[in-house]
């Protein structure tokens, strides 16, 4: 196998009999039935497993994150689950929890149904927080050796940088993103500054209420994502509405939060910057992905002009967002 057809086609060899001859590799006995989960980064499966419940398979796509760095991500994993907060981590099978079978590396994890959390619910919020206080907690106490810190550049310039030189973007919309993204990243450095010196710590990474699963309580999953950066990282994505509506949630969140970790409140500063660089770092991950057959099928409006019109036009709200005041949260 070729470089050329692993990077563009990671997972052509990894079909249905694959996935089963990798699992049992494991000394896992599969009744057959095998269910795809919505996934993109890697592959994700439901296995059935002889007389006992089924279970998820996560293979990890090829080139992404090196050994070091998927078990430096079990390790957090496991680390937050043995302090009894509610994640879902690896299956340790064989004294081990990364796999490997035919050049495909894997995970197994325990199977727990979910709904997304109601987060317009106060309780749902305090919770949250507090689990989240409590993973922070284990996440300041060490660092991450091979994971990489969430950055103005890696997220930032580096993703425009490969929209431009991929040349993504419709002929007419380049000159605005090109001019666009330079006052973005300026502005995001400005508010980097502005705040000051934060604590990067072990985050969750991409902790959006799809990560987490909510049966008599939350659970987390797919610590994928898990990289160092500001706290904060680990609260924005759970809030939504007004500024005035999200200071509310906030509050909530934090209010939980403290009970087990401090909170710099100068964080508040970064949320607009944060999602900024989420936002562009979403579409160089579709640019990057889209030699993958599943992403034009799956995001088929990658390639249309009204999708790169309304990212310009939400960038440019962003813009302004991040010259107006942090959130204010009330006391």
């Amino acid at each position: 196998m070729n470089q050329t057809s692993t990077t563009i086609t990671p997972y052509y060899r990894l079909d249905p009999d694959k996935v089963i001859q990798a699992i049992e590799s494991a000394g896992l006995a599969c009744d057959g039935r095998l269910l795809a989960l919505n996934s993109y980064e890697n592959r994700v499966y439901q296995v059935g497993i002889e007389d006992a419940l089924p279970l998820i398979s996560k293979f990890y796509r090829p080139g992404r994150w090196t050994d070091a760095q998927i078990l430096e991500e079990h390790e957090f994993s496991l680390e937050i689950a043995h302090a009894e907060i509610p994640l879902i981590p690896p299956m340790i099978i064989n004294g081990q929890t990364l796999h490997e079978y035919d050049g495909f590396r894997f995970a197994l994890f325990e199977r727990r149904g979910g709904h997304a959390p109601e987060l317009d619910q106060r309780d749902t919020r305090i919770w949250l927080g507090r689990f989240l206080g409590r993973i922070h907690a284990i996440g300041a106490a060490a660092t991450f050796r091979t994971r990489p810190q969430l950055t103005i550049e890696n997220f930032g310039h580096e993703s425009v940088n490969d929209l431009l030189e991929g040349q993504w973007l419709p002929p007419h919309l380049e000159t605005a993103f090109s001019s666009l993204s330079t006052d973005l990243l300026t502005s995001i450095e400005a508010t980097y500054q502005r705040t000051g010196e934060f604590s990067a710590i072990r985050l969750h990474g991409d902790c959006h209420p799809g990560n987490i699963l909510w049966r008599d309580g939350p659970f987390f999953v797919d610590l994928d994502d898990c990289r160092s950066g500001p706290a904060i990282q680990d609260l924005w994505m759970l809030l939504s509405g007004e500024p005035h509506e999200m200071a509310l949630q906030m509050k909530d969140v934090l209010e939980g939060y403290t009970q087990f970790h401090h909170f710099s409140r100068r964080e508040l500063g970064l949320i607009e910057a944060l999602r900024t660089l989420r936002m562009l770092h979403h579409a160089a991950w579709l640019a990057r992905r889209w030699q993958d057959p599943a992403f034009p099928l799956a995001f088929p409006w990658f390639g249309e002009p009204r999708y790169w019109e309304d990212l310009i036009l939400s960038l440019r709200e962003q813009l302004g967002r991040m010259h107006e005041p942090p959130l204010q949260i009330p006391m």
